[in-house]
C-alpha cells in the first residue's frame, strides 16, 4: 500500500528500549482469532518480545514509530469529501478510476474534459482528491499498525487511537460508511461507480479485520458495543459482496482481481463465523485461480502483460498468500496444492527469486520496479516450506521503513498500489 513506505517517520521516531518492551503490568492477552494473521505466532512473538530478542526489538521499534505518528492523525470519515457519491449519499464510499484521464481541457460546458480514456498503469493525479481513496487507506494503515502496536506494548493510547478510528469511519451514525462499495472507482461522465472498485478494500480490508481480532482481546477503548456493531457492519458488508451484481462481476474476473474478490470473502466470511464458506473458497481458488492465472513455469501471464509487471505479479500473490494464509484456520493448505501443469503458488514466488534477490533484471514491462515489493510473498512461501524462497530470505531488499515481517506476518504490497 502506498502508506506503507515510511521511512521519515522512521527518522523522527527516537523509541527507547524499555518503552519498546512489554510493560510487566500489561496482563498477556490471548491468541486473537485473527483471519489472515497467525494469532498464535502474533502471541508467541509477544513472549518473546518480553524475553528481550534482539531482532524482535528492533522490529517493534519500527512499529511503535508508525504507530506514534497515527497518535495524531484521523480520524477520518466518508463524510468528509466535498462532493457526495453519484447517488447523493455522502455516507457512500466514493473513488475514481486511477487510471482513467480527461481527453480535453475543462471548459465551463465541459468542467471534467470528458471523455475520459484509459493510459495503464499512469495514475491520475485528480483521484488523490475529492474522494475517500486515501483516507480509507489511512483507516486499513493506521488501525493495523496501533493495533499490533498495543498488542506487543500494552500501550492504551495505541488501542484507543485504533478504536476511535475504527468507530469514525465504520459506526457512528453521522460519520460512518454504508456497507457498500457502489460507488467505488467511478469515471466522471461515463460509470457512477464499477465492479473492478471493490479492490479499493479487498486489498486491504483484512488488516482491519485482522485488526479487529487483535483489539478484541481486551484492548482499552474498544467494547462489547463495538466489537458487535463491527460485526454487524462486517456482515452487511459480507451479504453485498456476495449478492449484488458488482461483486458477481468481481468474482468472475480472471486477473487479480478474482484472486483479490476471494480472498476477501473468504476472510469476511472467517471473521463472521462462517468457516464453511471459507473454506470453500480457499479451496475453489485451486481450479479457479491457480490453474488458470498460473503458468507452468510460475508466470502469471495476465499480469506479465501490463505496463506494470512486476508490481502486478506481486500483488497477485499478496492476495494468494494471504488466501493460504485463511486456509489454515479452516484445514485447506493451498500451498500443497499443484495444478494439472505443476503449477503452484511456491512455483509462483520462486519465479519472482532472480529479481527479487537482485540476481537479474526483471525482464518484462516494468514503469517504476521496486525490489522490495516481492519481500513479503518471499517471507510467506518461505515460511510455508518452499526451499528456494528460505534461501533467498538473507538476499531480499528490505522495505522503507523496514523489514516487519516477523511481528505481521501477512504479506502487503510494499510498493505503491495505483489501483
Amino acid at each position: 500500500m502506498g502508506g506503507r513506505s515510511r521511512a521519515a517517520v522512521l527518522l523522527a521516531a527516537v523509541v527507547t528500549l524499555g518503552a519498546a518492551l512489554v510493560p510487566a503490568a500489561h496482563a498477556a492477552p490471548k491468541a486473537p482469532r485473527t483471519a489472515v494473521l497467525d494469532g498464535a505466532r502474533l502471541q508467541q512473538t509477544r513472549a518473546r518480545l518480553q524475553h528481550g530478542e534482539p531482532r524482535l526489538e528492533r522490529a517493534l521499534r519500527g512499529l511503535t514509530a508508525r504507530a506514534d505518528a497515527w497518535l495524531g492523525q484521523g480520524p477520518w470519515t466518508v463524510v468528509d469529501k466535498p462532493k457526495p457519491a453519484p447517488g447523493g449519499d455522502v455516507h457512500d464510499y466514493l473513488s475514481q478510476a486511477p487510471y482513467w484521464w480527461p481527453s480535453t481541457p475543462p471548459t465551463a460546458d465541459n468542467p471534467w474534459g470528458c471523455p475520459y480514456v484509459q493510459r495503464d498503469g499512469q495514475r491520475n493525479p485528480e483521484v488523490d482528491s475529492g474522494t475517500d481513496r486515501q483516507d480509507v487507506e489511512k483507516v486499513f494503515d493506521s488501525t493495523y499498525d496501533l493495533s499490533l502496536a498495543w498488542y506487543y506494548t500494552g500501550r492504551r493510547s495505541y488501542a484507543e487511537k485504533a478504536g476511535q478510528i475504527l468507530r469514525t469511519w465504520f459506526l457512528d451514525p453521522a460519520t460512518r460508511m454504508n456497507p457498500n462499495l457502489n460507488h467505488a472507482q467511478f469515471i466522471p461522465c461515463k460509470y457512477d461507480g464499477r465492479a473492478i472498485g471493490i479492490i479499493d478494500f479487498s486489498q486491504s480490508y483484512t488488516s482491519v479485520l485482522d485488526a479487529q481480532a487483535i483489539l478484541a482481546t481486551g484492548a482499552p477503548g474498544w467494547s462489547a458495543k463495538d466489537r458487535t456493531a463491527m460485526g454487524k457492519w462486517n456482515s452487511d458488508f459480507l451479504d453485498w459482496l456476495k449478492n449484488s451484481d458488482f461483486g458477481a462481476q468481481e468474482g468472475a474476473a480472471a486477473n487479480n482481481h478474482g484472486t483479490f474478490y476471494d480472498m476477501q470473502l473468504a476472510a469476511l466470511a472467517y471473521a463472521t463465523g462462517d468457516e464453511e464458506l471459507a473454506r470453500r473458497t480457499v479451496l475453489g481458488a485451486r481450479a479457479r485461480r491457480i490453474d488458470p492465472q498460473i503458468a507452468a513455469d510460475g508466470s502469471q501471464p495476465q499480469e506479465l502483460a501490463r505496463t506494470r509487471s512486476w508490481h502486478y505479479s506481486t500483488f497477485d500473490l499478496v492476495a494468494y498468500t494471504r488466501l493460504a494464509a485463511i486456509g489454515r484456520h479452516v484445514g485447506a493448505n493451498l500451498w500443497a496444492y499443484r495444478g494439472p501443469e505443476g503449477q503452484g503458488l511456491a512455483k509462483a514466488v520462486d519465479y519472482l527469486l532472480p529479481a527479487a534477490t537482485g540476481a537479474t533484471a526483471w525482464p518484462y514491462p516494468e514503469l517504476e520496479f521496486h525490489r522490495y515489493a516481492a519481500s513479503d510473498v518471499v517471507h510467506a512461501a518461505a515460511d510455508a516450506g518452499d526451499k528456494a524462497a528460505q534461501k533467498a530470505v538473507s538476499r531480499l531488499e528490505s522495505p522503507p521503513g523496514g523489514d516487519l515481517w516477523a511481528l505481521r506476518p501477512a504479506a502487503e504490497q510494499l510498493d505503491s498500489i495505483a489501483g
